[in-house]
């Protein structure tokens, strides 16, 4: 009855818009938890983890969408994507399908010097800094935030697999290349911890659609010192981005 009436809140969320996610004959029935993951080579991983093979998937825009065999899958897996307006339209239509919880994870890049490649990064709130959200919005907020429960359950993952994390604000954007000195030092007096483009909008929008969304990060680059430094070969962040896929491994036998 629950997921009925949250189902048809969502539907009068949408208001008078004239295009609406619809999920096709092609799709399976989605059950409540989705995993978005946002790079091929992590969302390969945890295909590989729990045993998803390609026979499992079907197209979803130009990402795809992996389910178990049964006829209803309590967990599905999306990916990969980039961006927000991209990162939204594979959300609408995981909600159209019956999902109610979704769990991000992606990488980010570090704006405090306190957090560093490799490092994992639950954020608790977001600073909107991408063209997405406004069009999700009606009260001119400048922050969006996760499910705070959804939130609890990831850092409890995250503990139990013995993994420590930062937690705290974060900022994202649409355009990694004006990442400027002026807004890194801007965002470090705001007490941001890293950078990304799409969990702000991913909020907003599980706020609009009563659904809960949360997210982890892997930091793969550092900004802090206003110099680029990639991490993305380094081994410290190759094992991080493994334990998060282990975590969520087990955040889905959970569901």
């Amino acid at each position: 009855m629950r997921q009925h009436q949250n189902q048809e809140s969502s539907r009068m969320a949408q208001g008078d818009a004239i295009v609406n996610p619809v999920t096709g004959i092609d799709y399976l029935s989605l059950g409540p938890l989705a995993v978005m993951v946002s790079t091929v080579g992590d969302l390969n991983t945890i295909c590989r983890m729990m045993d998803l093979s390609q026979d499992q998937s079907k197209p979803l825009f130009i990402s795809r969408i992996y389910t178990t065999d049964s006829r209803i899958s309590k967990v599905s897996l999306a990916g990969p994507f980039v961006g927000a307006p991209y990162a939204v339209m594979i959300l609408e239509t995981l909600i159209a399908g019956g999902v109610r919880e979704v769990i991000f994870f992606g990488w980010c890049g570090a704006i405090s010097p306190q957090v560093s490649i490799g490092d994992v990064l639950v954020p608790t709130s977001a600073i909107i800094d991408e063209g997405t959200s406004k069009h999700y919005l009606n009260n001119g907020s400048f922050e969006s935030g996760p499910s705070e429960s959804l939130v609890k359950r990831i850092k409890a993952a995250l503990r139990q697999r013995g993994l420590s994390y930062h937690e705290g604000r974060i900022w994202s954007t649409d355009a990694i290349f004006r990442e400027t000195k002026g807004k890194v030092r801007q965002y470090q007096s705001k007490q941001v911890l890293a950078v990304e483009m799409e969990a702000s909008a991913l909020f907003t929008v599980g706020k609009y659609h009563h659904i809960d969304v949360g997210g982890v990060l892997v930091v793969s680059d550092e900004l802090s010192t206003l110099k680029w430094q990639p991490g993305f070969k380094q081994d410290r962040f190759k094992q991080g981005r493994t334990a998060v896929c282990e975590v969520i491994k087990s955040l889905w036998r959970q569901a």
